[in-house]
Formats: C-alpha cells, sequence, structure tokens
C-alpha cells in the first residue's frame, strides 16, 4: 500500500462525523481502561503508555484519556476483560483478522461469527490466516520542512528503529513489538507527533476485489467494526483510498 494513500486514510478517519469519532473513542476508552487496570501509571505500565499514545495519535482530548484510566479503578469492579483475536475469510479468499475485547466470550464469537456469514464469510480457526501478516510495531508521521528526510533517518537509527519508508506526505516507521514502546518515547521525546501510533498487523500482500465483491467485503468490516467487542479489524484487501481502513 502506497504511502500516499495511507495519507487519505489517515486524513480521512480524523475527519469522521461526531458519531464515528465518538465510536472510536469508546473504544478506546476501553482499551486505555484494561491497560491502565492494575497499573494506572503510564510512567511504569508502559502497555498503558502505548495505548495512550494511540489515543492521542487519534486527536481523543486529554479529558477522556483521563477518565477512561480513572474507570480501570471505578466502572470495570470486578469485571475481567480478556483480549481474544478470531481469524477467518471474506468473499474470494480475502484474509480478516477481528481483534476484540469481551467479557462475554461466547457473546463475541457468536457476533463475529454471525456478522461474518451474513456478508459471505466465514470464521477459521486460529492461525488459518495470520501467517498472512506480520505483527508491527508502526508509527506514522507527518512530513514537514522541519523534518525532512535527513533528520528522519538520523531519528530512526538513533532510536534502533526496524525500518522505516518515505512517502510523498508521511514518513512510515516500523519496529519490532517487544521495541515499540522505546522507538515511541525516543520520538515523543525529540518532540514528534504521530498520525497513528500502534502495534498492529500489516499484511505481507494485498489483494483487490472488485464490484459486488468489493462492495461485499466493505460491508462484512463495517458490520464488524459496530460490534461493540470489536476493537480493530485488519485485513489483507487494497480498498479505494476514501475509504481504506
Amino acid at each position: 500500500m502506497s504511502g500516499h494513500s495511507k495519507w487519505h486514510n489517515i486524513a480521512a478517519k480524523k475527519g469522521k462525523t461526531d458519531a464515528a469519532r465518538g465510536k472510536i473513542f469508546t473504544k478506546l476508552g476501553r482499551e486505555l481502561a484494561v491497560a491502565a487496570k492494575g497499573n494506572p501509571n503510564p510512567d511504569t505500565n508502559s502497555k498503558l503508555a502505548d495505548v495512550i499514545a494511540k489515543a492521542k495519535a487519534a486527536n481523543m482530548p486529554n479529558d477522556n484519556i483521563k477518565r477512561s484510566i480513572a474507570k480501570a479503578a471505578g466502572e470495570l469492579g470486578d469485571k475481567e476483560y480478556k483480549e481474544l483475536t478470531y481469524e477467518g475469510y471474506g468473499v474470494a479468499g480475502s484474509a480478516v483478522i477481528i481483534k476484540t475485547l469481551s467479557d462475554n466470550v461466547n457473546r463475541t464469537a457468536g457476533d463475529v461469527r454471525s456478522t461474518m456469514g451474513k456478508c459471505g464469510g466465514q470464521m477459521g480457526n486460529t492461525g488459518c490466516v495470520s501467517y498472512m501478516f506480520d505483527n508491527k510495531g508502526v508509527i506514522v508521521i507527518e512530513k514537514t520542512v522541519a523534518l525532512d528526510e535527513d533528520t528522519m533517518m538520523e531519528y530512526c537509527l538513533e532510536a534502533e528503529a526496524e525500518d522505516y519508508s518515505v512517502e510523498e506526505d508521511i514518513y512510515e516507521v516500523y519496529t519490532t513489538p517487544e521495541n515499540f514502546s522505546n522507538v515511541r518515547k525516543y520520538f515523543e521525546e525529540k518532540g514528534v507527533e504521530f498520525l497513528e501510533a500502534e502495534i498492529k498487523m500489516v499484511p505481507q500482500n494485498y489483494i483487490t476485489l472488485d464490484g459486488d465483491k468489493l462492495e461485499t467485503f466493505k460491508k462484512m468490516i463495517d458490520k464488524l467494526e459496530e460490534l461493540d467487542d470489536v476493537q480493530t479489524v485488519y485485513h489483507n484487501v487494497e480498498l479505494p483510498e476514501e475509504d481504506e481502513e
């Protein structure tokens, strides 16, 4: 996927309607609360610090972030959320990975299975498609006059990033999951702001779908993302720039 299309994708996400942003913030809020449970201090809880960076990159207001962290000791109470990952197929053999946070495994599995089935997909066994993806830390940074390519190269080398790419409008920095926190901290200390910062499943290759198959696939992704327990959906379909996820 080209960085240029990814820039449009990020810009589109930031320009979503209030209702859509609210949904995103609700999911991030749950992720923050779960990460903060047991240790609400991001200085000593690297997972929480990573989620805070992800939330800030999504333009989540600081007050929302603080309230979500406070919920870890309050509203969550004894409720236990489990991080569950489902894998499966969309139309034409497309690969889909669904990350969820659930307090009811049976409900979540049933909702995901039903939603995929109604859109021509099916849930598969663990490992059925994850081998087509790499788990990587991804930090996306807007290219500016102040942050030129030579400076970015220097930063990436000093931060010991795994790799980086230079696109028309952005830089994409890649890390191993284990080194993501360290690289993120390095750029934060340099005063760099992120357009995106998270550990995610990156497809090794993309496929294209046309016509009705593309529309069916997009409908499935939309329906999955609307489920309350679903945090993120990864897939290997090249979507038109205005629709990319």
